[in-house]
């Protein structure tokens, strides 16, 4: 049996990511991580979506440790969440949660590898990484190569949305016929307003115009996701 394991907050990026695992493996688990995030409500989102989709299990891991130990806008109610000129102002935003995908990424490995799951699949991306450092490729592939050695055990580090841009994966949800799915029910939000979102925030801008350009030339955002992905 296929089994995976995606790391599921129940936002756009992760649910485009299930509802594809969920074509590829014969059972998908979902783990997703309680850190004393603003936007709590994200849990619950998980939990409905997870349910929705058909995953075989669904884990909530508290790892509220990591507000402890990082301060972010996300894990912080008196560091105000920058508007969308502010985030693209600096390097690295406010939002960053620094260590959060290493921590997430280990503890899902060690999820995988109890459930014998061949593979965990993420969703960050390198395109529309809004500056965080640990959503590049790099760090992933280095970060499965020594979880690799630590377990002794071969789980790959699946990233299907690394090299998308976030027009291309809305074309992705859509190849899926899920778009209406992820438009209305998911949580990108840094203000916890599921769907549409706040539309101030840099998360909805990202997700917004990713939208308004899939919607604009579908055929042609799908035809350059299906290339970049190898999808017919």
């Amino acid at each position: 049996m296929k089994r995976a394991v995606v790391v599921f907050s129940g936002g756009q990026d992760s649910t485009t990511c299930l509802i594809q695992a969920l074509r590829n493996y014969d059972e998908v688990h979902c783990v997703t991580f309680d850190y004393g995030q603003r936007h709590s409500q994200e849990i619950d989102v998980a939990r409905k979506l997870s349910l929705k989709l058909g995953a075989a299990a669904h884990k909530v891991l508290d790892v509220s440790l990591l507000n402890e130990l990082a301060v972010s806008s996300l894990t912080r109610d008196n560091i105000p969440v920058p508007g969308f000129s502010e985030s693209e102002q600096s390097d690295i935003p406010n939002t960053f949660v620094p260590g959060r995908n290493i921590l997430f990424l280990t503890l899902t490995a060690i999820y995988a590898y109890q459930v014998n799951a061949e593979a965990i699949i993420t969703g960050v991306c390198e395109t529309d990484f809004s500056g965080y450092p640990d959503c590049r490729d790099e760090f992933v592939k280095a970060l499965n190569k020594a979880v690799n050695a630590g377990l002794a055990r071969d789980i790959r580090f699946e990233t299907p949305l690394m090299w998308l841009d976030k027009a291309q994966t809305w074309a992705l949800a859509d190849y899926y016929g899920q778009l209406d799915t992820v438009r209305t029910e998911t949580l990108t939000c840094y203000n916890g307003i599921q769907g549409d979102g706040c539309g101030e925030c840099a998360a909805c801008h990202l997700r917004r115009n990713g939208l308004d350009s899939y919607l604009a030339d579908r055929s042609a955002v799908m035809a350059a996701m299906k290339k970049i992905t190898g999808l017919h």
